[in-house]
């Protein structure tokens, strides 16, 4: 979501005096309306001299956030959808793409959880490699935890390759390499001002070749988790409304989007869980469980959720040196 100062020209009422009230009360875009308050803010307000035009102001913002959602729409609608338009990208990874018949499906959201060194990483670049490749397409690549790796991406854009003259496969590698966008963010704010560009750019690319169409963020659980904390909604309403914004950006625009979770204990007798809870469990279109064999090197595949396959369907997945 945009900051305040840059709604003034569309929203009048904006104004630089509602701006300094909202400063004063370290609010600075209309995210920040998400963790704040808004009953404390409106008695604040109606305390002050223009308390109307004060309160008039808040009302715009509330406005502005509640049109971000999506009308409702009907069942043959949804189904209509579900069955047009929405075309999967391959990952190049064989054993994924088996179990997903054919690749991440465009529209969707598709979370891998599973430990550390399982995989998810791993997937993740080769999927961001293959669709760079095969579709001719941009990616976004927004890494949480220092995970990318450039090194790795070139391996497997080499291999996509193959023989070929070396000027030429130079030539190829660095503009497949350019089309994949890297961006580092470390907190849950610094993602939703992403999300915000990143819509901003899905509205003015055309259908041609370069476009984006696959969202990766290696991993969600890093930005969330922290604001988990405590015994406040704030964390939570943030971890929804990122939800929202990802499902938003995949449906509209009709990108994949592909996200990783880790695994914490504590749950039921011990056993390893997926982070963010049960509340982010129904976020996900596609839930997949990554667990890695470190003796054979392979990393089985378990559907957890998924829209229209049984649940517990396992597959395989090679982990390449």
């Amino acid at each position: 979501m945009p900051p305040l100062e840059s709604l003034e020209h569309e929203f009048p009422i904006i104004d630089t005096d509602f701006r300094q009230f909202c400063a004063s009360h370290s609010l600075f875009s209309v995210e920040d309306f998400l963790v704040h308050d808004i009953t404390v803010l409106v008695r604040v307000a109606e305390h002050q001299s223009d308390s109307n035009k004060l309160k008039q102001g808040i009302s715009q913002i509330l406005s502005i956030i509640d049109s971000q959602h999506q009308p409702w729409v009907n069942g043959v609608e949804l189904l209509k959808d579900a069955r047009q338009n929405k075309h999967v990208l391959s990952t190049g990874c064989e054993g994924l793409d088996l179990v997903l018949h054919g690749g991440l499906r465009k529209g969707q959201l598709t979370e891998l959880v599973g430990p550390s060194c399982s995989g998810k990483t791993q997937v993740c670049l080769q999927a961001a490699s293959n669709v760079a490749y095969k579709y001719v397409s941009s990616v976004m690549f927004l890494d949480t935890s220092n995970s990318f790796s450039a090194k790795r991406v070139s391996c497997f854009i080499d291999h996509l390759l193959g023989p070929s003259p070396a000027q030429v496969k130079r030539e190829s590698l660095e503009r497949l390499m350019n089309s994949i966008l890297c961006h580092s963010v470390f907190d849950i704010f610094g993602l939703l001002g992403l999300l915000h560009e990143l819509e901003l750019k899905l509205k003015s690319q055309g259908t041609g070749e370069g476009n984006v169409r696959l969202l990766i963020i290696d991993s969600i659980s890093s930005l969330i988790t922290p604001i988990l904390g405590g015994c406040g909604a704030q964390g939570h309403s943030l971890m929804i409304y990122a939800g929202y914004l990802l499902k938003k950006l995949a449906h509209k625009y009709d990108i994949a989007v592909l996200v990783t979770n880790h695994m914490v204990g504590g749950g039921d007798r011990g056993v390893p869980k997926p982070a963010l809870g049960e509340s982010w469990k129904s976020v996900s279109h596609v839930r997949l469980l990554l667990s890695r064999d470190r003796v054979s090197n392979t990393c089985s595949i378990l559907i957890l959720k998924h829209p229209a396959m049984a649940l517990g369907q396992v597959g395989k997945l090679s982990i390449h040196n």
